[in-house]
């Protein structure tokens, strides 16, 4: 558990914005909401079983099988208490570092701080998968213009033209913001700025287009290119962390099988 926290941690030491803490960027705030999120995730998990019990109760007389259950039940009360205390902690903790983050959000956006609700306690129900975008071509909230920018865009990264494709995509997420080519276009700047070499803003990229929608098209590819480039930055640990949620988030994709290459050429334990 105190490994996955010190993601969060690590992913900001690695990609430094260059100003104080208390300076924190929209960027930063983004990134520990994802973080949070993916913890949250892993305590879903912990919630399904792990294989067949290993309780054994067979032999021995009535009396004896008596026993043993009631020695089992009072193992696994203990058990049961000592996991709902743990999550609580955790519940409350992160709860309360989720209304810290949206109390900074509002206020470095410039919204009233004073209408923020009461903050959605953590471990209730998981939301529904959302449904994946619509093509680019058919999707009824694309405007024409968005999408010939997009693809000229993608024309300069086709030609490797790192530094115009690179300047395109981020003018495009300026014209457009929170459109629903946004994470594609984050996604495809990382990729231009990977063209160039700078690997630390290709990796802040890669996280933009993750954050922005962590269940869409170009979420796949842009958390094992985010482990890749943490693994390029030299932060191993965290890189590992990282393409191991590939397949976990993502089973049975193209962007998983990679990960898992990644994970064992870096010799992820």
């Amino acid at each position: 558990m105190l490994r996955r926290y010190v993601l969060g941690a690590a992913l900001i030491c690695a990609l430094p914005c260059g100003a104080a803490a208390q300076d924190q960027t929209l960027a930063d705030i983004r990134q520990e909401l994802t973080v949070l999120n993916v913890e949250i995730q892993r305590l879903r998990r912990e919630l399904s079983t792990t294989g067949a019990p290993q309780t054994q109760l067979g032999g021995g007389t009535l009396l004896d099988r008596v026993q043993a259950i009631e020695a089992e039940l009072m193992r696994l009360t203990g058990t049961t208490e000592r996991l709902e205390n743990r999550i609580d902690r955790i519940v409350a903790d992160g709860t309360n570092r989720i209304g810290d983050l949206e109390f900074r959000l509002v206020e470095l956006e410039g919204g009233d701080v004073s209408q923020l609700g009461e903050t959605s306690t953590l471990g209730g129900e998981a939301p529904a998968a959302a449904p994946a975008p619509a093509a680019p071509s058919a999707g009824p909230q694309l405007a024409a213009q968005e999408e010939a920018d997009f693809k000229r865009a993608s024309d300069a990264l086709a030609a490797e033209d790192f530094a115009a494709a690179a300047e395109m995509f981020a003018a495009f997420n300026r014209t457009y913001p929170g459109g629903p080519l946004a994470p594609a276009a984050d996604l495809a700047r990382g990729e231009a700025l990977a063209g160039l070499g700078d690997t630390r803003e290709a990796a802040r990229a890669y996280l933009a287009a993750f954050s922005a929608d962590q269940t869409g098209p170009a979420a796949p590819e842009a958390l094992l290119r985010l482990g890749q480039a943490l693994g390029d930055l030299g932060q191993l640990n965290e890189a590992c962390v990282t393409l191991g949620e590939v397949p976990v988030r993502f089973q049975g994709s193209d962007a998983a099988a990679r990960a898992v290459d990644a994970y064992t050429q870096l010799g992820c334990a």
